[in-house]
């Protein structure tokens, strides 16, 4: 009896500590933040004869990478981060255009990646919650956007966590749950999107042999960090007018497929330190994607005047 009641006691501290710990793991990942469930968008308004002449005929949306903004920074001359990657996409295209032509808003976000097993914690925004407030900010503009300027068409484009917030709302457009009708969007342009699948998309520069990290990694879970797997759907009708660039051995965007399979692991584990300790990925204004040298930045500032050039010319009332 009396050692049987003694286990029963050295049990109850145990359980103390277990439920303890159960409940700080919790509360981990609830502060830590979800990635958010898309939800369909309501419609727009019907398309009328013509808008308002403050409206520009084309809208650019340019989301920058992780640490490239913060959520008071100015959509229209960033400061945030001098040396954000998608300051050499924007500039070029203001420079070129009246803003009546072209309209070139830099989506402002938290734009942070916790390291989610710091200890203590690094003070950063986790992933899910960034990436969350960074396309319902981009939603949010492209709603209110449409709904002053039914006649305006958009250009998307986005650098890293950018790209992978740009290429989930070109999704959701693409697959008619987005915040604009997909014949309005005349492309998108992503660089180093960690969601890149080769199923989907155009690809510019040279052609990598894997797959973005959020692929590579499907279905791990850690506070703050969930890596999503594949876009389901693609780009839907936005997939003939969506590019990539991807540099390769850049570990966000040419990641081992399936490293998170036992039997790839041999494999993958010389390569998942690409995942923080990645110079390439900060290469961009000057890895070259074709012979004549033009660079990723170069190469998107220059489509997306194309596209801009191409665009149609709506009435204005």
């Amino acid at each position: 009896m009396a050692r049987g009641g003694k286990r029963r006691g050295c049990l109850v501290p145990l359980l103390i500590i277990l439920v303890v710990a159960a409940v700080v793991i919790g509360g981990w990942y609830i502060l830590a933040g979800r990635v958010p469930t898309p939800e369909p968008l309501p419609p727009g308004p019907e398309k009328p004869a013509s808008q308002p002449a403050s409206c520009p005929d084309v809208q650019v949306v340019a989301i920058p990478g992780t640490w490239e903004s913060s959520a008071a920074d100015d959509p229209y001359a960033p400061a945030a981060n001098p040396a954000s990657l998608m300051l050499n996409v924007t500039g070029p295209l203001q420079n070129q255009f009246d803003a009546s032509r072209a309209d070139v808003y830099t989506v402002p976000y938290v734009a942070q990646f916790s390291n989610p097993v710091a200890f203590p914690p690094d003070g950063q925004q986790s992933y899910n919650n960034s990436r969350g407030a960074g396309t319902a900010a981009t939603n949010d503009f492209l709603v209110q956007r449409h709904a002053e300027c039914p006649l305006t068409s958009y250009v998307l484009t986005g650098f890293s966590q950018g790209a992978v917030i740009a290429g989930d709302v070109a999704a959701s457009i693409g697959n008619g749950t987005g915040a604009v009708p997909a014949d309005l969007v005349l492309g998108v342009g992503l660089i180093a999107d960690g969601r890149r699948d080769p199923a989907y998309g155009i690809t510019v520069g040279p052609s990598v042999a894997g797959v973005g990290a959020e692929l590579s990694l499907n279905g791990l879970k850690l506070p703050g960090l969930t890596m999503t797997g594949p876009r389901e759907g693609g780009f839907g009708k936005l997939n003939d007018r969506t590019y990539q660039i991807c540099a390769p051995s850049d570990g966000i965007c040419d990641a081992p497929a399936g490293a998170m399979n036992p039997g790839n692991l041999m494999t993958s584990l010389p390569r998942l330190a690409e995942y923080y300790n990645n110079p390439v990925h900060a290469m961009y204004n000057s890895f070259q994607v074709d012979s004549d040298g033009t660079t990723a930045t170069q190469w998107v500032a220059q489509w997306a005047a194309d596209m801009i050039n191409g665009a149609p010319t709506p009435p204005h009332s």
